[in-house]
């Protein structure tokens, strides 16, 4: 049995943090909103009333917040944990930040005598509530083999991908193509209904041939029906795909169908979809049409 403190027991924090209670280890959950952490209790999780109450005695300390300023306050914190852990605590960061404030913060913990690794995640709601997520983990190959079993119980697909900040890189990448997916599909899915073809049939033959895809499997029920309830929400992937085009502008690369797609992600916040899943990318589709977008289900979540 591990000591686990968990900190962020959002969407995807709380249900990794019930996998690994249920995997038997003691996990010990913090979130800002207090109330978010009863599916961890309930699966005989303890939940505290701080970082600093949280990462007392632990072993390892899982971090699943939404950006880097929210990673960097977790850690560095007077009540983070730098400062209330104890040393050689290793700090598995599941959150999407950016690279090089991942390899920042692996510095600054190795001065403090902790360890990082970045490891970040794909597969959204459904991923995490499955343990069927990909993750991606930089940091030492030592660090990720210890790690390794916390890793298997919330996650499908867990490989080591290079040092620190290779995990965010990764996982950087993972979101542009996931967008760029996204907006496809949407774009199919309003051009296919100009044409008063069966929707639903027209969507099951493309996912059997090239065209089928996971964003496809688990987004054409939410824009079949005009529901958006969040898995992940447009807010957070304006966030990496701002996160995309800074390491992209810092390496020389042009990515020009990433800067389009951020756009029109950036399109969808100013129009007040933030709090709806990306698959809402449809409802900006529809505006560029001339469409009447249907009045969105879903609400924004709290974090």
């Amino acid at each position: 049995m591990t000591t686990i403190a968990f900190i962020g027991l959002g969407i995807m924090g709380s249900p990794m943090s019930v996998h690994l209670a249920n995997a038997g280890h003691d996990v010990v959950g913090y979130n800002l909103h207090p109330d978010r952490t009863k599916d961890l209790v309930a699966a005989g999780g303890r939940a505290a009333g701080s970082i600093a109450e949280a990462v007392k005695g632990a072993d390892v300390v899982a971090v699943m917040v939404p950006d880097s300023p929210d990673v960097q306050a977790v850690l560095q914190g007077d009540e983070g944990v730098f400062a209330n852990a104890q040393p050689g605590t290793l700090v598995i960061d599941f959150s999407s930040i950016r690279p090089d404030v991942t390899a920042e913060l692996a510095r600054e913990a190795s001065a403090h005598g902790f360890r990082l690794l970045d490891a970040p995640v794909s597969g959204g709601e459904a991923g995490a509530k499955n343990a069927a997520l990909s993750i991606m983990v930089g940091g030492s190959a030592e660090d990720f083999a210890e790690a390794k079993p916390l890793l298997d119980t919330v996650g499908r697909t867990v490989v080591h991908v290079g040092g620190n900040g290779a995990g965010q890189t990764v996982k950087a990448a993972n979101q542009l193509v996931v967008a760029a997916n996204i907006q496809a599909l949407a774009e199919a899915v309003v051009f296919l209904r100009a044409y008063d073809v069966d929707l639903d049939a027209a969507l099951t033959v493309l996912g059997g041939g090239l065209a089928g895809s996971k964003v496809l499997d688990q987004k054409r029920d939410n824009m079949l029906s005009d529901s958006f309830e969040p898995g992940f929400r447009i807010d957070l992937h304006h966030k990496d795909m701002g996160i995309v085009g800074s390491a992209a502008r810092e390496a020389g690369v042009v990515l020009p169908l990433g800067t389009l797609v951020a756009t029109l992600m950036a399109a969808a916040r100013a129009n007040g979809d933030g709090g709806l899943d990306h698959s809402a990318l449809l409802r900006g589709v529809q505006r560029l049409s001339g469409q009447p977008t249907a009045r969105p289900t879903a609400q924004p979540t709290a974090p």
